[in-house]
């Protein structure tokens, strides 16, 4: 039924929305039945004369309510209730975190789809799946993992990589495979707030270097180093969380060779390493026998997955780990991580980077604007900007005002290692909310920050 035309209400609210209504009504009244083909994206938004962005979001909803469905290279049908629809649970989506770094959500249906089936295909292994295995992950899946991290530049062996649960379970698990008495570990000043409380419970000092524009400085390493005897350095070098700034690669050459003459080891937190279309390879790369780079995949594909990609400096670290992780956590969530193979082999991971990157680009466009005269850092693909308050504001009072607002922010206070807390926010720009609904809370916050009570 590729000529069928729908009926879209006239008494307001968004077209997108009202086209997955149209779809609901007319499937209710017999006029579109299971099987039936939807036009074409493109020719549907030339029919109604709106923009395809419109359309395209209209089928995701009706998606979404479980109406319609997209194959790959087919096209788009009415979904057939009598076999399940794969409706999402609407007890489920109200359920996010606003303090945590979120990506963008995939709204487009085919790569929905596409992304589903994958889902589905690994439902087939789900029995050898929910047994107990090793816990550094399955070979199959080290395999994948070795060639996503293939596309940062970081070469590995298969038995230095560990499938682990998530990147702060791996930091954890690193700090007790290191040492097990404490002592103290470098970092820089504003860092992943993950960071300082997994050292802490470890037992660690968190102790913060000297920066400049580019870094941490390889002086301040150094005098540290003599001073300290630090146990580890932990960095987060790329689009770093919260500032987004990414260490050049000269400066990554000059820590990797501070690292090397006191042979310290490094704990490299890549969680953002793929989001850029070009960015530095890891310092792993350059001091890989030093180096524990963790991979975490939930700034791509989602937190829920719980993974990261582990690299140990040798293939006896990696048993370590292994050995660690099973303490903590027994093994990855092996669902997950075939989930994440899965993708991997089809192409499916580049597709959905792909997008996270372009739109996170584009809510990154949306924030210049909407903040325009205010003093802040961001950088094309990041999640998130740092934006520093006007003389005279006070983070606290804004994080207050801006209640209610679904939009993540968070002052500058857990990000900050030692010294002075700075007047400044960091604000993510990811998540469930549209493009619609950030404009909506930037302009919240446009307001609040130039409103006058703040001397009052």
């Amino acid at each position: 039924m590729s000529h069928w035309t729908p009926r879209i209400s006239s008494e307001g609210g968004p077209i997108y929305r009202g086209l997955a209504d149209a779809i609901a009504l007319d499937i209710e009244a017999g006029r579109l039945r299971p099987g039936d083909r939807l036009p074409p994206q493109r020719r549907l938004a030339e029919l109604l004369e709106v923009d395809l962005t419109t359309v395209s979001r209209g089928y995701a909803e009706a998606q979404s309510r479980g109406l319609i469905e997209s194959q790959i290279g087919r096209g788009t049908f009415v979904a057939d209730s009598s076999r399940g629809s794969g409706a999402s649970d609407p007890r489920r989506g109200d359920e996010v975190d606003l303090t945590m770094n979120l990506p963008p959500e995939p709204s487009d249906p085919d790569l929905l789809t596409r992304m589903q089936e994958g889902v589905a295909a690994v439902a087939a292994d789900l029995t050898a799946l929910l047994r107990y295995q090793s816990p550094v992950g399955a070979e199959v899946d080290r395999q994948a993992a070795r060639l996503w991290l293939g596309q940062r530049g970081l070469e590995a062996e298969v038995d230095r990589i560990a499938i682990t649960p998530g990147a702060n379970a791996t930091i954890f698990a690193v700090l007790g495979t290191i040492a097990r008495d404490g002592g103290v570990v470098l970092s820089e000043r504003i860092t992943y707030p993950g960071a300082q409380a997994i050292t802490r419970r470890c037992g660690y000092r968190l102790m913060s270097l000297e920066e400049d524009a580019e870094g941490i400085t390889p002086e301040a390493l150094e005098g540290a180093v003599q001073e300290h005897h630090p146990r580890a350095l932990y960095l987060n070098p790329t689009l770093n969380n919260p500032t987004t700034r990414t260490m050049p690669m000269s400066r990554r050459q000059e820590i990797a060779t501070v690292l090397r003459r006191h042979h310290l080891p490094l704990i490299e937190d890549d969680a953002y390493g793929f989001l850029p279309a070009s960015a530095p390879p890891p310092i792993a790369s350059l001091v890989p026998e030093l180096s524990w780079y963790v991979g975490g995949l939930a700034k791509v594909f989602g937190g829920g997955l719980r993974l990261a990609f582990t690299v140990a400096p040798d293939a006896r670290c990696a048993y370590q780990l292994g050995q660690t992780l099973k303490t903590i956590a027994v093994m990855p969530p092996m669902l997950s991580a075939a989930v994440m193979t899965r993708w991997i082999e089809d192409g499916t991971a580049d597709l959905v980077r792909d997008f996270v990157r372009k739109e996170a680009a584009a809510r990154q466009t949306i924030a210049l604007k909407g903040l325009e005269g205010f003093d802040l850092e961001s950088q094309p693909e990041a999640l998130n900007i740092w934006l520093r308050l006007p003389e005279g504001v006070s983070r606290a009072d804004v994080v207050a005002r801006m209640q209610g607002v679904r939009i993540g922010i968070l002052p500058s206070d857990p990000f900050v290692v030692m010294g002075e807390r700075p007047e400044a926010l960091r604000i993510c720009l990811g998540g469930p909310m549209s493009r619609e609904k950030l404009r909506t809370g930037l302009s919240r916050l446009a307001n609040t920050l130039g409103a006058g009570y703040w001397h009052g």
